[in-house]
């Protein structure tokens, strides 16, 4: 992904977060001087920011994902039982564009449907060794309610309502009808290492520098910092 595309999907995240009401931290809005230039080794350490990914692949309007980690604890907290051990982000499903077939390890996650949209999960239970159960129904809470689904199932959620994931729940998930701007509130996150895709396809994307970055995303850390 070139650059200056990234810098025109943090432009129209930006202004449709808004559009929601939604209130961004100062530190979304740092130039990458202003980051370089601060003390922000907390943001650094804990994957703070802002997270743009195509999946290596790409096709960012087909498959990719918009998102802002807005607070996070790290691992360490959840080894130790005590401590921050939750996170949260804000993000952006655009209409009809898939965020991958994935489980995570560690992380238990609420997705809630913050407006637009709705917000469409296609969910499988794991297997005692941790790959997909194409054939046992699926029972996730939605808002507190347990429901029970198919193998494959799909979960639609208007805006409002939301669904607990526990690790190990295989989940795909992309916008119908709209856009659909999506909070996520979990356990501590670590995109690096707590991620299994049921394809074979990376977390971060690779991008060609053309022009300068308007703000760092995440994965710019080690490269600018």
């Amino acid at each position: 992904m070139n650059r200056s595309r990234v810098n025109e999907i943090l432009r129209e995240g930006d202004a449709f977060i808004k559009s929601f009401g939604y209130i961004m931290p100062p530190f979304a809005y740092l130039s990458p001087e202003e980051f370089k230039a601060g003390d922000h080794g907390v943001l650094v350490e804990r994957g703070m920011g802002w997270d743009i990914t195509d999946y290596g692949l790409g096709k960012f309007d087909e498959l990719g994902l918009f998102l802002f980690t807005v607070r996070n604890g790290i691992v360490e907290d959840i080894k130790n039982g005590s401590g921050m051990l939750y996170a949260e982000k804000i993000m952006i499903s655009r209409k009809d564009q898939l965020s991958p077939m994935h489980r995570h390890y560690l992380k238990a996650e609420d997705i809630i449907n913050r407006g637009g949209g709705k917000l469409v999960l296609e969910l499988f239970a794991g297997n005692p060794d941790g790959t997909i159960d194409r054939h046992s129904d699926i029972t996730v809470p939605v808002d507190g309610i347990l429901k029970t689904l198919p193998a494959g199932g799909l979960l639609k959620l208007d805006p409002g309502e939301s669904v607990t994931l526990l690790p190990g729940v295989w989940h795909a998930f992309w916008g119908e009808g709209a856009d659909v701007l999506i909070g996520e509130v979990s356990t501590v996150n670590d995109d690096r290492t707590d991620n299994e895709f049921e394809m074979d396809i990376g977390r971060f994307s690779t991008i060609t520098e053309d022009e300068d970055p308007l703000h760092l995303l995440v994965s710019d850390y080690d490269k600018f910092l």
